[in-house]
């Protein structure tokens, strides 16, 4: 079990419930990093007293030192602020659960470092996978997924004693709030839609991916990535209830599957105790009162995203940086209710047919890709 934490993005939704968790242990805290929510912040390091604490910005990182001026806490703010909490000398474990592209170069650090990394960050493997597995085996750091899906292939792959015994990866999908609804009808749904998850309480940009199944799209190449396996490899279900977390389906036939009520603080729980599990403070599974168990296929034409991340995933390279890029410049901009919901798959596809493709791009050209997409994004004049 790790002794001492830092917390990427401390003030969103994994943060706080990573924090329920380390209350409840003999774990102490490194550093906390938010974007602007500074009166939560400060609260937080009242609670915790972390050595560090980093906002996203100069001017609230000067509002969270002024509230918190009589603890001995230093503040910073920015990219540099993020990587230096990533890397923390005390810190045994970066629980990575900043939203988008921005936990990239922290988590690359943290590798660096020797920290062990609870990835709550799924575009890090999104968009630059290979780089991020390859530096982590260099460095022999562990890397121990947060998500709920990714959290079950690797809970049931320690029965699994050789990946040549994996026929395939199947990702649980509950189908976000439009399940079963048809392109007529989802032209007309809002925002306010779209936030109505049924079975999590997430971020609102998660929030979003799940109602257009982007997120299980960024899942599948995050699974391609963490456990090194084709394309072919990884399939989605459609299952409503969100008890079963995820399986793994191997060559005999046999199917391993980790089922649970819906509560991410098992997995961020474990990613902190591994190998070891202890008592968690979730409602336990009762099989006698969850319900049926039902499962179906993705309709990948009323959710075309899903069939556009498999693409990319297909192509590598810098398809799935442009991808990423441009969906979350797109979900931005529905949020703010610029956009409708079918605009977002037409932002990021228009951004995958235009930004020039390269095959084996460098962190650098990662990060332009990335660049690209979204400038491309901006360009558009939204009908």
């Amino acid at each position: 079990m790790v002794t001492c934490v830092s917390i990427l993005g401390s003030t969103g939704s994994i943060g706080r419930q990573s924090l329920d968790i380390i209350s409840r242990m003999p774990i102490r805290v490194a550093a906390l990093t938010a974007g602007t929510s500074v009166d939560r912040m400060a609260e937080q390091c009242r609670q915790f007293q972390p050595i560090l604490a980093v906002m996203a910005t100069e001017q609230a990182a000067l509002e969270l030192k002024e509230k918190i001026k009589d603890l001995p806490i230093r503040v910073s703010w920015g990219e540099e602020g993020l990587i230096e909490a990533a890397t923390m000398e005390s810190a045994d474990c970066v629980i990575t659960a900043v939203v988008g592209m921005l936990g990239l170069k922290p988590t690359l650090a943290a590798i660096h470092a020797g920290k062990r990394i609870g990835l709550a960050n799924k575009e890090t493997l999104v968009c630059a996978g290979d780089l991020v597995m390859a530096e982590a085996e260099n460095y022999g750091t562990e890397i121990i997924p947060v998500d709920s899906e990714h959290s079950a292939i690797f809970q049931c792959l320690m029965g699994v004693k050789d990946h040549k015994e994996i026929q395939r990866l199947i990702l649980t999908c509950s189908g976000g709030p439009f399940f079963g609804m048809n392109k007529e009808q989802l032209q007309q749904v809002t925002k306010a839609d779209a936030l109505k998850h049924p079975n999590w309480k997430m971020g609102a940009k998660i929030t979003i991916d799940c109602a257009t199944l982007m997120n299980k799209g960024l899942e599948v190449i995050e699974a391609m990535r963490l456990y090194r396996l084709p394309l072919e490899q990884v399939d989605v279900v459609i299952h409503r209830q969100s008890i079963v977390h995820s399986l793994v389906e191997c060559v005999d036939g046999a199917v391993m599957a980790q089922l649970g009520t819906p509560d991410m603080r098992l997995p961020i729980q474990l990613a902190l105790t591994y190998p070891a599990r202890i008592e968690c403070p979730v409602d336990k599974l009762d099989l006698t009162t969850c319900g049926a168990l039902t499962f179906s296929q993705p309709d990948l034409e009323a959710f075309p995203c899903l069939a556009l991340a498999r693409y990319c995933a297909k192509l590598g390279g810098t398809a799935c940086p442009v991808m990423n890029g441009a969906n979350e410049a797109a979900v931005a901009l529905f949020l703010e209710d610029k956009i409708g919901f079918y605009d977002i798959y037409r932002l990021v596809k228009g951004a995958v047919d235009a930004v020039p493709f390269i095959e084996k791009p460098t962190l650098e050209q990662i990060l332009e890709a990335d660049r690209l997409a979204r400038d491309y994004v901006a360009r558009q004049t939204v009908i």
